[in-house]
């Protein structure tokens, strides 16, 4: 009768979102994580705004990004980019950034100076404000790749992953 447990003395339990989506702890508290994280809120918040408004020609831009962003968000919160050494993930998010904040940045404009409803005014606002987050991230994802080629890393090595688990400042000297 030793084999039954108590009913009471379960291990922790999850919750139901860390169930469904798996983020690390430490990966959500470290620089990127956070960015990431406001990226996927601010690609979804301007493609519900978008989806609402006038400017509903504007909508494939946010969903594709908030998807990009999700997937990299799973993938490095995972470890899933440790897996598949074939892809460079720290060039191909640095090129997703790049082009998300230009993205971002065009169609919002667009979007607060050519339609008057509300909706596009906050999808414009939105687009804005994940301009500014995009560009941030592709900066220090810059940064953490200039530092790796000034140390004469190989063709075949990633950046070191520490730098992107971690909340110092890099400087692009």
């Amino acid at each position: 009768m030793g084999d039954i447990e108590a009913p009471g003395t379960t291990g922790p339990r999850q919750s139901v979102l860390q169930t469904i989506f798996p983020i690390a702890k430490e990966f959500a508290s470290s620089r990127k994580g956070q960015l990431l994280i406001a990226e996927v809120v601010l690609s979804l918040i301007a493609f519900i705004c978008f989806v609402a408004s006038t400017a509903a020609a504007f909508v494939t831009a946010p969903l594709i990004e908030f998807l990009a962003a999700l997937f990299l968000l799973f993938a490095y919160s995972t470890k899933f980019n440790e897996r598949f050494k074939g892809f460079h993930f720290p060039l191909m998010d640095f090129l997703r950034c790049v082009s998300a904040s230009i993205i971002f940045f065009i169609i919002s404009i667009i979007s607060v100076s050519k339609f008057t409803d509300g909706a596009s005014k906050a999808a414009g606002v939105f687009g804005f404000i994940a301009t500014i987050v995009f560009a941030l991230d592709f900066y220090f994802i810059f940064n953490d790749l200039a530092n790796f080629l000034k140390q004469g890393g190989d063709s075949g090595d990633e950046p070191p992953r520490t730098s992107e688990y971690n909340d110092s400042d890099s400087d692009s000297d």
